[in-house]
């Protein structure tokens, strides 16, 4: 069962790391649907330093509970066109 947390704690890692290098903020610098794509932005990478900093204290449970919220910004923005994402591929359900 460890092994499996583990290997899942990888997977969304790099998921969600994947996510925020594909990801492009799509609305206009200066509108409001831009300050809000900066905003779902930081958040996912947020939860990507809190995933690792819990990986690093060796609690799989929370730093999978953090990649998996971060990459839940990541997809909610993509589905609301804040972003641009790629649509083909596993990295968002676009």
């Amino acid at each position: 069962m460890a092994a499996d947390l583990e290997e899942k704690t990888d997977r969304y890692e790099r998921l969600l790391a994947e996510a925020l290098d594909a990801a492009e903020i799509a609305p206009q610098e200066g509108t409001p649907l831009y300050e809000a794509a900066l905003e779902y932005e930081e958040m996912a990478r947020s939860y990507l330093e809190d995933g690792r900093h819990f990986r690093d204290e060796d609690d799989l449970v929370n730093a999978l509970a953090s990649f998996s919220y971060g990459h839940g910004w990541m997809d909610a923005g993509a589905r609301m066109g804040i972003f641009e994402v790629p649509t083909d591929g596993h990295l968002f359900t676009v």
